[in-house]
């Protein structure tokens, strides 16, 4: 898909079904243990809570990166919330990251974002692969913690594919 036929509407439609799958995934989470929240699965990451912390701090440096905000965090390694807060912030930042994209003016989609890369490296991206790479990201991780929830031997997990959002 070219850049020109990303509009700002296709983005809210993602970020919609972003807070929409990360809230299905979320009424999941609430209900794993303590021992299931953090027991070692081989993934990505070692076990849902680092899966989920993932995902956060990458919504969460990009909302800062978007916001041009001079400092960011990346929340993995220093974050160490309960379960229910990994799970009230992860539909925080998704809130806000729908709420940003709304109220983006069109024109900026094919301009460069300015950043500086969690290794302090300057780099610089139009702001539609930045868009495309958030929701993105997000849904290869949602597809790995589906996984890693099974393999917890929770499986009460439905679909969180953009197909079923668009039902």
């Amino acid at each position: 898909m070219k850049h020109k036929q990303m509009t700002k509407q296709y983005f809210i439609e993602l970020a919609t079904y972003n807070v929409w799958a990360n809230k299905q995934l979320c009424s999941w989470l609430a209900q794993l243990d303590a021992a299931q929240w953090q027991q070692p699965i081989t993934s990505s990451f070692n076990s849902i809570q680092e899966t989920v912390l993932h995902i956060i701090a990458a919504e969460n440096i990009w909302l800062q990166r978007l916001k041009q905000e001079e400092t960011t965090t990346w929340l993995q390694g220093i974050y160490s919330g309960s379960k229910d807060e990994h799970i009230a912030l992860w539909q925080n930042l998704s809130a806000q990251l729908k709420e940003l994209v709304a109220g983006m003016d069109e024109n900026i989609l094919s301009k460069n974002l300015v950043f500086k890369r969690i290794n302090g490296d300057a780099y610089s991206m139009p702001h539609y692969q930045v868009l495309a790479h958030i929701f993105n990201h997000s849904t290869y991780h949602r597809g790995q913690l589906i996984t890693m929830l099974r393999q917890a031997g929770f499986t009460a997990v439905g679909s969180t594919d953009i197909l079923t959002y668009f039902r």
